[in-house]
């Protein structure tokens, strides 16, 4: 069973910066591994549907695709370390309209929920004006 665990969220000013990670364990029931899986960030904001925020696979060699959203293109960076099992969401220049509860999931590369099968619990991010 894959188990997906956030941390780094909290509380900033608008233009601050926040780090979240996301920590991998276990396997899926046909035997792969975080380092095989496509990894995404999603964010909710209260009465507002989970919405796509960047994904990342791996590529040939050691390059890996990445995709965001238009709304944090040039602001946020997302990236995994295969070793430690942890993908990471690089937040810069934050915004009010940035906060919501983030959650990372392991799926397939794709910029929708139902492309991701495990979840993690969230973690909240609120910019503060």
């Amino acid at each position: 069973q894959v188990q997906l665990v956030e941390s780094g969220g909290g509380l900033v000013q608008a233009g601050g910066s926040l780090r979240l990670s996301c920590a991998a364990s276990g396997r899926t029931p046909s035997g792969r591994t975080f380092s095989s899986a496509a990894m995404g960030w999603f964010r909710q904001a209260p009465g507002k549907e989970r919405e796509f925020v960047a994904a990342i696979r791996w590529s040939a060699g050691s390059a890996y695709y990445t995709d965001y959203t238009d709304d944090v293109k040039g602001r946020f960076t997302i990236s995994r370390d295969n070793v430690k099992n942890t993908v990471y969401l690089q937040m810069n220049s934050l915004k009010p309209e940035d906060t919501a509860v983030y959650y990372c999931a392991a799926g397939l590369y794709s910029a929708s929920t139902y492309d991701y099968r495990y979840w993690g619990q969230g973690t909240q991010v609120t910019v503060s004006s």
